[in-house]
């Protein structure tokens, strides 16, 4: 078991870089896609092998991790979120953020404090999967009758109000999976929103204890 925990530590440090570079290939080839304006279909076409490409790259990391933890099918409940990236592919950019980590860990120690790496990360994520969530709404909605959301403007804009929890309902998806990518968007926006709020508070608490500890008896 030590061994394979050792091949399995090995192997993701190797493929770490790979798949976030995947995860922005998919973002990026997906992006194309859904904002094609015209373009010939010989690169639509490239985009569609690019992004299967990197769905398929994802599920082999995800067979061999799986095969080199030797835990069978509780792999599946200690990796709950690798097992959600796999299947839901708008998710994937997330990976990036593991890349960030270990670039930040670089040496052995953290760059920034934690703190601060925890408001970093869920800017990263809500970045990365803000946009990801406008082009799939966008492409649900785009041609839909009734529909409100009729440019990738109106579903960036809907996007960000959706991620603050404001929304202010002057757009709104009117199709079944359109609304299923809302509910999606709005947990991650009050996930994200309560972990950005609680480190913020928590920051603040440990500047005010330490500000009083420093202060000189009778100050």
């Amino acid at each position: 078991m030590v061994e394979d925990d050792g091949r399995l530590a090995r192997w993701e440090r190797l493929t770490g870089p790979l798949l976030a570079v995947g995860a922005l290939v998919f973002l990026a080839s997906y992006a194309v896609r859904v904002l094609d304006n015209g373009l010939p279909q010989v690169w639509l076409d490239l985009c569609l092998a690019l992004t299967l490409a990197s769905w398929a790259l994802f599920a082999v990391d995800y067979a061999v991790r799986w095969r080199l933890s030797g835990q069978g099918p509780g792999f599946v409940r200690t990796h709950w979120l690798d097992t959600v990236v796999l299947m839901l592919p708008l998710l994937r950019p997330v990976r990036f953020v593991r890349l960030y980590e270990g670039m930040q860990r670089r040496g052995g120690r953290p760059r920034l404090a934690l703190h601060a790496r925890v408001m970093a990360y869920a800017g990263i994520s809500v970045t990365l999967l803000g946009f990801a969530g406008a082009l799939a709404v966008y492409q649900q909605e785009r041609d839909a009758p009734h529909a409100t959301l009729r440019t990738f403007g109106d579903a960036v804009w809907w996007t960000c109000s959706t991620l603050a929890t404001v929304g202010y309902g002057d757009i709104a998806p009117v199709t079944p999976l359109g609304r299923v990518i809302a509910v999606g968007i709005m947990l991650i926006g009050v996930a994200l929103l309560g972990a950005v709020t609680g480190t913020f508070a928590s920051w603040l608490l440990h500047v005010f204890a330490r500000e009083g500890e420093e202060r000189p008896p009778g100050g």
